[in-house]
């Protein structure tokens, strides 16, 4: 296959899951060297309908988790197919899955059995509530998750109704739990010699996130409720009206309050009693706030907020998808990826050494399915029943990188 380089270089991953928390934990394994095999089932993983918009027939929600992956088509409900599958796992370190609870144990490839075959493996496996318990081996999607684990109940404008955060927030943390958990179940490996289970469900990764609200109900006992922009437990960490456009000011300390006072005109008031410290700038949040915006509406907010952050004070315009885009900073700090017709966003990890790379744009359906089984001694003739899509490598065997290499420069996204 394609030279690979990064601190994962020498891991193989087996990624059989689908939608987002496992492919995203696949493809973060991938930009760090790991060789990736994604396996999907005949019908493909659903993400690739999840549009428009479309490129080449994938939809943009499939590109966003599949980069640096090869592709490979697999029917595992018939026995052959989990013969294949089996092969694979032979060379491999790390096996990501989120089939639903009790798929593999009536397929014979239980977590006792695979422990049994292949004693070094990492499998991890990604859930909505874990297999037992009350919810036990019940199905979870992140919206429903938002709202079961109380994440709903703390977003929105006061007094408003419980909002979705509007990104998957779950499953993207769900993936990179799964991640940590594969990592530290492979360092604890160079000891022991052996590999071991990794479960993380989208459920435990909800109730995680619940910070500070859970804290804050331990101690206190009040169930927290939704304050729009505002910050429960800081003030000001808000949205503040300037001139013409909104500012979120994320103030921590009286430090960054007396500076922020100082450059808006107004340094009386960080002396002033009511807002001396943290607690008591909660106590009298709305009174701050009607002073602070009083100042700062004689402000734009571009420039207000390029010379607070430059004087010592958290802050950022409330900006849109395409402003983000059209940063600087985001193209400096390596963000976004282009790979062919493929772009992507980068990599948040940076190392200095091993640091990511992006070899393979995401894959079409079952591309490498010939490439891996002859790597793994597999005639892929003799199990064309259980390789959707399967067509032997031309002579001299075309690879991945080859592939994408040729692709057209365009970006030009079918809706």
């Amino acid at each position: 296959m394609n030279s690979r380089i990064g601190s994962l270089a020498s891991i193989k991953v087996i990624d059989a899951s689908r939608v987002l928390g496992g492919p995203y934990a696949g493809q973060i394994l991938g930009d760090h060297g790991a060789d990736v095999v994604k396996i999907e089932p005949p019908a493909g993983d659903e993400t690739r309908g999840w549009g428009p918009p479309f490129l080449e027939g994938a939809a943009s929600y499939f590109l966003g988790l599949n980069r640096n992956k090869r592709g490979m088509a697999l029917d595992l409900t018939q026995k052959a197919g989990r013969e294949l599958l089996l092969r694979l796992l032979e060379t491999a370190d790390v096996f990501i899955e989120n089939f639903k609870t009790g798929t593999l144990d009536r397929w014979g490839l239980g977590r006792a059995e695979l422990e049994r075959r292949f004693p070094r493996l990492v499998h991890c496996r990604v859930s909505g509530f874990g297999g037992d318990g009350p919810l036990g081996g019940l199905p979870g999607y992140d919206a429903a998750i938002q709202a079961s684990a109380g994440i709903m109940s703390v977003n929105g404008e006061l007094g408003g109704a419980p909002l979705r955060v509007g990104l998957p927030v779950v499953d993207m943390v769900t993936g990179l739990n799964a991640v940590i958990g594969i990592l530290m179940a492979l360092q604890e490996r160079e000891s022991s010699g052996k590999g071991q289970f990794v479960e993380t469900t989208l459920y435990d990764c909800g109730v995680s996130l619940l910070h500070p609200h859970l804290p804050n109900f331990y101690l206190s006992g009040q169930v927290a409720g939704r304050s729009g922009n505002a910050h429960p437990n800081i003030t000001p960490y808000d949205v503040f009206t300037t001139r013409d456009a909104p500012l979120f000011l994320a103030v921590g300390n009286n430090r960054q309050f007396a500076t922020l006072c100082k450059v808006i005109g107004r340094p009386e008031l960080a002396e002033d009693a009511r807002y001396a410290t943290n607690k008591d700038r909660n106590i009298n949040r709305d009174a701050l706030k009607r002073d602070l915006e009083a100042a700062m509406a004689g402000f734009d907010c571009g420039p207000l907020a390029e010379l607070l952050i430059k004087s010592g004070v958290p802050c950022g315009a409330v900006r849109s998808i395409d402003q983000v885009m059209a940063d600087p900073h985001t193209h400096h700090r390596g963000m976004v990826v282009d790979i062919g017709a493929y772009r992507g966003t980068g990599s948040p990890i940076k190392m200095s050494r091993t640091p990511a790379s992006y070899r393979l744009a995401p894959p079409r359906f079952g591309e490498h399915t010939a490439e891996v089984l002859e790597e793994v001694g597999v005639q892929g003739d003799l199990f064309a029943g259980v390789l959707p899509g399967f067509e032997p490598a031309p002579k001299g065997g075309a690879r991945g990188d080859e592939t994408q290499a040729s692709m057209p420069a365009s970006r030009k996204v079918l809706g």
